[in-house]
């Protein structure tokens, strides 16, 4: 739940890999948004059967699997650097295996809807972050206008005038941590791994062996195995790894390869209506006039937090 250039699945940064072309790119950006916002709903089936950890481990396994295969079939090789990986391994906590868990966490409370408007707010807390950590990132007043906009949005759809009646605070809470881990892990990206010279398979297939070792550590420690075998939530984990950590990121770097970062990142505004959409139609998720419009209104202020100034024209003597 992703993009390269701004906060969302999230897989460190380096020089291209070759991009797949097979199918038209609009093709796959419809194909990526489907993905992603369908994630929100396969999280939620996933936690019907198995811990959230669990949940989280299984789906890292499956993206790792799949960028596995990848490498393999380009012959890539993983980064090398004692350096490197101890970067990868800060990345792959607080790009995958933090938020990843959070967000199933939080989905053991929240309906899938709300996990999927929370993650649209990374933009927001991405901005927020920027101009403290970031001394190149100046705000702007149409910047700052959409932070403001946008937080304005998640206190629409919480229903902060009703005093968040009816809210499971802790759930929320979780699921927009996990959208601000993932800013913090592109800042920490942006300052540590950038300009390394490995590829982006490379690195990408590291950051997520890292983070299911990290999973592999720690989800013993805090569940037991499942009593029996639960079908439809294994599979729903199998798609989500398979298809929204691994597919999912090489359809996201053959399109920033081919039309630009630009273009490439507005499939973070597709991700909430489609995880809404699907939540209310298959999971029969309530919805109430306030999730809708909030909505529109974190997704309006995250557009424009991503509005660069233009650059000045110097003039001629």
């Amino acid at each position: 739940m992703s993009t390269v250039t701004t906060p969302a699945d999230r897989v460190a940064i380096a020089p291209s890999a070759p991009p797949l072309r097979r199918l038209d790119w609009r093709l796959r950006f419809a194909a990526l948004s489907l993905i992603w916002g369908f994630s929100f709903l396969l999280i939620k089936v996933g936690t019907e059967g198995y811990a959230p950890f669990q949940v989280t481990l299984g789906r890292l396994l499956f993206g790792t699997a799949v960028l596995a295969a990848a490498m393999a079939v380009r012959r890539e090789r993983l980064p090398r650097g004692a350096r490197t990986w101890g970067h990868l391994a800060v990345a792959a906590f607080l790009l995958n295996a933090l938020p990843f868990s959070l967000f199933a966490y939080a989905e053991l409370t929240i309906p899938s809807t709300l996990a999927g408007i929370c993650n649209a707010t990374s933009p927001l807390w991405g901005m927020a972050l920027s101009l403290v950590a970031l001394s190149e990132d100046r705000p702007t007043r149409v910047r700052v206008a959409g932070l403001g906009l946008g937080f304005l949005g998640v206190l629409t759809v919480l229903g902060a005038w009703q005093g968040f009646q009816g809210l499971d605070t802790t759930g929320t809470a979780l699921a927009l941590l996990a959208s601000l881990s993932y800013p913090i892990g592109w800042i920490y990206v942006r300052r540590t791994l950038a300009g390394t010279g490995h590829s982006h398979l490379s690195m990408t297939g590291a950051q997520l062996l890292l983070a299911t070792v990290q999973l592999a550590v720690v989800t013993p420690l805090f569940t037991t195995l499942p009593t029996r075998l639960s079908v439809v939530p294994l599979l729903a984990i199998a798609a989500l790894g398979a298809l929204g950590t691994g597919l999912a990121v090489l359809l996201q770097y053959g399109l920033v390869a081919e039309v630009g970062p630009t273009t490439a990142q507005m499939v973070t505004y597709f991700i909430p209506v489609i995880a809404t959409a699907a939540g209310v139609a298959l999971l029969g998720e309530a919805l109430t006039w306030s999730t809708p419009v909030g909505a529109v209104i974190v997704l309006t202020g995250a557009a424009l937090t991503q509005v660069r100034p233009k650059p000045r024209k110097v003039s001629q003597p």
